[in-house]
């Protein structure tokens, strides 16, 4: 599949490769392109557009592009939730996660030291890599509330990550 959004890409347009090809398409093809462009070559190339305004795949109400890929894909994955409400919080402004602003600066940085977006959402699937990981644990450390508790550090440390590896 062929997908298309604006150039110049930060946090909702580097996080929905990231989903998509983890989740969709993993042989996915992006095309970056100005946004008055995005019409032309969406048909030229048929390619899906997303992020870019009036897009199936784009921000509706206070959610975010990658919201819509979750909804549309049925992608029922709780940590992928978990990550979407960073990604939301970062991409609209909304400071509800605490990870948020990290996730905005370090999306800045990236962006701002690649030659293009290609290369961004290359780094960038390292850092939502991590970030779904996090996540992950967020939830298993959630569910085993009681017993890590009662663990040294060695061994919840090896409890999470064999529960991670499941």
């Amino acid at each position: 599949m062929k997908w298309v959004t604006r150039e110049y890409v930060h946090v909702d347009r580097t996080a929905c490769p990231w989903l998509i090809r983890k989740f969709i398409d993993p042989k996915a093809e992006f095309i970056f392109i100005p946004a008055e462009d995005i019409e032309e070559v969406a048909k030229k190339e048929k390619a899906i557009p997303f992020d870019v305004p009036g897009a199936e795949l784009g921000h509706k109400g206070e959610k975010c592009s990658f919201d819509a890929f979750i909804k549309k894909y049925k992608i029922n994955d709780p940590a992928v939730r978990e990550v979407a409400k960073i990604v939301r919080a970062a991409d609209t402004d909304k400071p509800d996660s605490p990870e948020a602003s990290g996730l905005d600066a370090i999306m800045t940085g990236i962006s701002m030291s690649s030659k293009d977006d290609h290369e961004t959402i290359a780094k960038a699937g390292l850092v939502y890599d991590a970030l779904y990981t996090f996540c992950r644990l967020k939830l298993i450390r959630e569910q085993h509330k009681a017993e890590i508790e009662k663990m040294d550090r060695r061994i919840r440390r090896e409890f999470l990550k064999e529960k991670l590896l499941k």
